[in-house]
């Protein structure tokens, strides 16, 4: 019997030993992960703070507030991207805090999230896009914050705009954005 609790004991901490540093690495990538909620269902967008670490920074600050819930898909454009973090609604509003940028050398492909701007690299706010398909015209230009990992369907779903601007008439809204190490 003592032979087989002593078994039993090892086992045990061997299961701790993986189980404990497996949780702290799903804290760390839970920290890193936003859910965005559309009307159509959830896209899980992993943050690349390796790339741009400020950006990350102010975009997770800035769901924590909520600032995020509600604001308009402003500018879509098929084969393109989707755009939003404009609370106006009219592609000329932000959070008013100006971020210094952070270009990498990773491509804007498929699924990947980058901060827009204006003419200025030094320009971007709380405005970001995801990209329906790859622009290699955008690489090395704008800054990448991350990458869709699920749920890219559902931003397919996104309304798209109307001529070369993209500007969206009644347009559909973030539901609700949050960092998935808050998410209850």
């Amino acid at each position: 019997m003592t032979r087989l609790f002593g078994r039993f004991l090892a086992a045990a901490f061997v299961v701790l030993a993986f189980a404990l540093p497996a949780a702290a690495q799903t804290k760390q990538e839970a920290e890193n992960m936003l859910y965005l909620d559309t009307a159509y269902g959830r896209v899980v967008i992993k943050l690349r703070p390796d790339l741009a670490p400020k950006h990350v920074a102010r975009i997770k600050e800035l769901t924590r507030t909520g600032f995020y819930n509600g604001v308009p898909f402003h500018r879509v454009i098929a084969g393109f991207m989707a755009q939003s973090g404009d609370p106006t609604g009219t592609g000329t509003g932000g959070s008013g805090q100006k971020l210094a940028a952070e270009f990498s050398s990773t491509p804007f492909t498929r699924g990947v999230v980058g901060m827009a701007r204006a003419s200025s690299p030094d320009s971007a706010d709380s405005q970001f896009f995801i990209m329906f398909d790859s622009t290699p015209s955008l690489n090395g230009q704008y800054t990448v914050v991350g990458q869709v990992v699920s749920g890219m369907e559902f931003v397919d779903k996104i309304k798209k705009g109307s001529g070369a601007s993209g500007t969206v008439s009644n347009p559909d809204k973030i539901v609700k954005m949050q960092v998935a190490a808050d998410a209850k």
